[in-house]
C-alpha cells in the first residue's frame, strides 16, 4: 500500500512539507512511479485540491501498478523549464496554463481572446465539442504533447497599482503576463507595456515595482496574495484561465492497453471533478479577497463596453492563425 510520506530528506523539503508545498507518495517494489509537477502552492487553491485527489484516486485505482507522485509550488520544475523535462521524461505529468503552449499551435490561441466567453459555463460546454477534442492531439505528432483534457481555473481580472476602470487608464504601465501573443497585443491595445515574467516570481515583481500589474483568477489573486501588494482588482472578467492537463506520447504508449484505459477513465473523472469545482472555489476566493481587505472594482456597461471595443480587433487579427471556424465555434457554445 501507498502512504503519504511525513517528511523527506533534506531539511527544505521537510520545511516544504509541513508548510502544505509538498505532498508525495511512497511507491510500492514495483509500481511504475508518474511524476506530476505543478507550479501552483498552498492547500487550498483548486488546482492542488484536484491534482493530490487525481493522485490519490490513481494510487488507490491501480495500486501495484501506477504510483503518482506530486511535486507542487514549483519544488521539482519551474514553469519554464517542465516541458523539456517532460518531453525527456523527467516527469510525466503537467498541467500548466494553456498558454503556454502558443510555441506549439496557435490553435489554443482560441482560450485567450478577450471577451470572446462570457461565463465559463460556456467555456465548459465549448471543450465538450468535437472541435476542441480534436485540439487536445494538435500537439501529439510536431511536439510528442498529448492533452489529456481542460481544466478551467476561471476568468480573468487585472490588478494594478492603480484602478483599471477602462482601457487607457493602464497607459504607460507594465503588466504581468504569461508567454502569450494574445496577452501581449491585448496589454498594448491598453497602452501599457506587457512583461513576460514566472507564475513563482509574480508576487516579489509586483511588491517591488518591478512590474505594476498583472491577470490571474480569483483563486490565483488570493492564493497567492496579489492583492496585498496592489491597489485594487477590477473585475474585467476578460479573458479565461484554462489549464492543459498534458502528457507526453511516450509515456502514454508506454502502457499496456489495459493501463491506458483505466488511467484516461481517471483523467475524465478529474477533469469533470475539475470544472465542477472552479465556480464554486472562485467565488469563495472573491470573497476572501474582501474579507482579507482587498478592493474590487466593478464596471459600469459602459465602462465594459469601453473594453470590449478595445479589444476587438483583436479576434479579426488572430482569425487566420486560430481558424475562423473554431472562433465561432466558441462563440456559439
Amino acid at each position: 500500500m501507498k502512504k503519504i510520506s511525513s517528511c523527506f530528506t533534506t531539511l527544505a523539503l521537510c520545511s516544504s512539507l509541513f508548510s502544505g508545498f509538498l505532498h508525495a507518495s511512497e511507491c510500492d517494489p514495483g509500481e511504475r512511479v508518474v511524476k506530476f509537477s505543478h507550479v501552483t502552492g498552498g492547500t487550498t487553491h483548486p488546482k492542488v485540491i484536484l491534482i493530490n485527489e487525481f493522485a490519490a484516486n490513481v494510487n488507490r485505482e491501480m495500486n501495484g501498478r501506477l504510483c503518482v507522485e506530486v511535486y507542487p509550488n514549483s519544488t521539482l520544475f519551474g514553469d519554464s523549464k517542465e516541458l523539456e523535462a517532460l518531453l525527456l521524461g523527467d516527469v510525466q505529468l503537467l498541467a500548466p496554463s494553456i498558454a503556454k503552449f502558443g510555441a506549439f499551435t496557435d490553435k489554443y490561441a482560441v482560450f485567450d481572446l478577450p471577451f470572446l466567453f462570457k461565463d465559463l459555463d460556456q467555456i465548459i460546454r465549448f471543450t465538450k465539442t468535437p472541435e476542441a477534442k480534436d485540439l487536445l492531439h494538435v500537439m501529439e505528432d510536431s511536439a510528442g504533447f498529448v492533452g489529456l483534457g481542460y481544466w478551467m481555473s476561471g476568468m480573468k481580472y487585472f490588478t494594478a497599482n492603480k484602478p483599471l476602470l477602462v482601457p487607457s487608464d493602464a497607459k504607460g504601465l507594465k503588466i504581468r503576463v504569461q508567454s502569450s501573443t494574445i496577452a501581449k497585443e491585448m496589454i498594448r491595445a491598453m497602452g501599457a507595456s506587457p512583461q513576460v515574467i514566472a507564475f513563482s516570481e509574480v508576487y516579489g515583481a509586483l511588491q517591488t515595482g518591478v512590474v505594476d500589474g498583472q491577470e490571474n483568477t480569483w483563486s490565483n489573486i488570493y492564493t497567492q496574495k496579489f492583492y496585498e501588494v496592489q491597489d485594487s482588482v477590477t473585475e474585467t472578467n476578460h479573458q479565461v484561465l484554462a489549464y492543459l492537463f498534458v502528457t507526453s506520447a511516450d509515456f502514454l504508449n508506454s502502457l499496456s492497453d489495459e493501463d491506458r484505459t483505466q488511467f484516461l477513465d481517471l483523467v475524465d473523472r478529474a477533469t469533470q471533478s475539475a470544472n465542477k469545482l472552479v465556480k464554486e472555489k472562485d467565488a469563495v476566493n472573491r470573497e476572501n479577497i474582501l474579507r482579507a481587505g482587498g478592493k474590487i472594482n466593478t464596471l459600469t456597461p459602459e465602462q465594459r463596453a469601453e473594453w470590449v471595443n478595445t479589444m476587438a480587433p483583436i479576434w479579426k487579427e488572430f482569425e487566420g492563425s486560430i481558424g475562423k471556424d473554431l472562433i465561432e465555434t466558441a462563440a456559439g457554445a
